[in-house]
């Protein structure tokens, strides 16, 4: 949600291939703000919420609440409405994790239905389903690091018979470039090819009139300045709320402390595991706050949306946008000095937990070891965080690394190594050993600004609002 301003006017527009092309734009949108290098994630916790909404020129409001109502496999469940503006949308993201030798990748299977409630012959509106491109680390282990978005997604309105299929291009070993995009828009009933797609994701992107073979600007990442969300206060938020759970890492992100964000950042994760063993061992269930289960099947309420896997616990039915309003408020606070009313309520944080069953330290793995059996999804460079520990698969070592560790003496590796120990922030100030983390791209203060050195473009980057 880079530009949800982007979707106010388009339930009004009458043209329906305008709409579809509309919604295209809108999707392309939202991309450009990429995260400022490649870092260590921090994985979403079982039962993390956040909440925020959007005040619009013309005086209403848009609203968000998402939750992680599963962690193995990881699954964040979302919620978008603008009631007076007849939109909605209803979304999951299922990051899956890939080993690709040098790479890491990060397949993105979830969906998401966007939903124009003012127009469509049935109750739900006319709907676009929307898919995610997938996302890559690069040069991991050895070379330049590089994040790319890569491969096939798709915008569909099933009602208007129309589709996208946007590629976002990676670039090749030996030519192509970064950030590239192509693609179609095509009628799919006669199979016509109405519109060619192409340029940067970061920069500009350009749509052709395949009748009238006139290329216009589709969309000028360049220029864009994304729209963040504003939140409740800190001190008004729930442990669980994502700006509250994750601020004593994210400070000491900002502050370049590597060590103070990773043992912020494992206390949590410690945190769930425990939680997560008491609950195994009490044998109680998991129930996500906000979602419900989907109920698909013929005949099932939520019938076509069963990909969700979960979808908001509230019906938003409301015969006007002010009910429809008080009905989205009362599912989670939102405003400020809204006040919890939690349905299936998560225990508060134990300090004694996280502070007597937490190491200090995380002891990093050296580059080249393999991954070993461990409580927390130590087969994924990018890491989801998962509690189950499946059995451990042997794993082979990738060409490319097993060539990094043998020829020339194992020279390539060592100097990697090397490389690691004297970069880290940790090496820099003369304490401990090497860091998982190291923030020497990221400024203490906010907005970050970072450059890409293959398209010259500046990226900048806020904080929501508190």
């Amino acid at each position: 949600m880079a530009h949800p301003e982007m979707l106010l006017p388009i339930p009004e527009l009458d043209d329906p291939v305008q709409r579809f092309v509309s919604v295209v734009k809108f999707y392309l949108s939202g991309w450009h703000i990429k995260p400022p290098g490649v870092k260590k994630p921090l994985n979403p916790i079982l039962g993390e919420t956040f909440a925020g909404y959007w005040d619009f020129p013309d005086g209403t409001r848009g609203y968000y609440i998402a939750e992680q109502t599963s962690h193995h496999p990881p699954k964040s469940s979302y919620f978008y409405m603008a009631p007076e503006h007849h939109i909605r949308i209803d979304g999951t993201l299922k990051p899956r994790s890939k080993f690709l030798g040098n790479s890491a990748a990060s397949m993105m299977e979830g969906i998401a239905f966007l939903s124009f409630l003012n127009r469509g012959k049935g109750p739900k509106g006319e709907r676009y389903i929307i898919s995610q491109p997938n996302m890559y680390a690069r040069g991991i282990l050895f070379g330049k690091m590089k994040y790319e978005l890569g491969d096939h997604s798709f915008v569909r309105c099933p009602e208007l018979g129309l589709s996208a299929d946007v590629e976002f291009k990676t670039k090749g070993y030996f030519g192509g470039t970064y950030n590239a995009i192509g693609g179609t828009i095509k009628n799919e009933k006669t199979g016509e090819v109405l519109y060619e797609l192409s340029g940067m994701w970061t920069n500009e992107m350009w749509i052709k009139d395949m009748k009238t073979g006139k290329k216009d600007l589709l969309f000028d990442a360049t220029r864009a300045r994304h729209t963040p969300p504003t939140t409740r206060p800190i001190e008004e938020q729930d442990e669980r709320e994502s700006q509250k759970l994750w601020l004593n890492t994210a400070q000491a992100v900002k502050e370049r402390n590597h060590v103070v964000a990773t043992d912020e950042k494992t206390k949590i994760e410690d945190m769930q595991r425990d939680e997560a063993a008491k609950r195994a061992e009490e044998g109680v269930e998991w129930t996500p706050r906000l979602f419900r289960p989907v109920q698909g099947g013929p005949g099932g309420i939520d019938e076509g949306e069963e990909d969700l896997d979960w979808i908001l616990n509230a019906n938003i039915d409301g015969a006007t946008p002010e009910k429809q309003v008080e009905q989205i408020l009362a599912v989670t606070p939102i405003l400020r000095g809204q006040k919890s009313n939690e349905k299936n309520p998560i225990p508060k944080r134990n300090p004694s937990i996280i502070s007597t069953n937490t190491p200090s330290k995380a002891a990093p793995a050296p580059p080249a070891a393999l991954p070993a059996p461990a409580p927390t999804g130590a087969g994924d460079l990018v890491d989801f965080g998962q509690n189950e520990t499946p059995a451990q698969p042997q794993i082979a070592i990738p060409a490319d690394l097993k060539a990094a560790q043998t020829e020339n003496g194992g020279q390539q590796q060592k100097e990697l190594e090397s490389t690691l120990s004297q970069t880290s922030t940790s090496h820099a100030i003369g304490k401990g050993s090497e860091g998982l983390l190291d923030f020497h791209d990221m400024k203490a203060t906010l907005p970050l600004q970072r450059g890409d050195t293959d398209s010259h473009s500046v990226d900048e980057y806020h904080d929501a609002k508190a």
